[in-house]
C-alpha cells in the first residue's frame, strides 16, 4: 500500500460537521458565509476513486488544531480480495 497524507494547522472541523465530509453536495460552511466557491463533491469523489482502486480514506480533525486527511491504495496492481 502507498499512503498519502495531507495535514493543516487550520481551524479544524467541528465534530457535528464531520459526518458531512464525504457526502456528495454537502458542505460544512453555510452557503451564505462561504469565502470560496465549491460544489461539495471533492471529498466524495476522492473516496469513490480510492475505493475503486481497492483503498480507503480517513481523516482526523480537532477544532483549533487542524485536520489530517489521508488515503491508502494498493501498489503494483495488488488488490486484497478478502478471500
Amino acid at each position: 500500500m502507498v499512503e498519502v497524507t495531507v495535514k493543516d494547522h487550520g481551524i479544524g472541523i467541528k465534530a457535528e460537521d464531520q459526518c458531512k465530509l464525504f457526502k456528495p453536495f454537502s458542505q460544512v460552511d453555510p452557503f451564505l458565509s462561504k469565502s470560496s466557491q465549491g460544489t461539495g463533491l471533492g471529498l466524495s469523489l476522492v473516496k469513490q476513486i480510492v475505493h475503486l482502486h481497492g483503498g480507503y480514506v480517513w481523516f482526523r480533525s480537532v477544532q483549533e488544531e487542524g485536520s489530517t486527511f489521508a488515503f491508502a491504495i494498493p501498489i503494483n496492481g495488488y488488490i486484497k480480495s478478502g478471500k
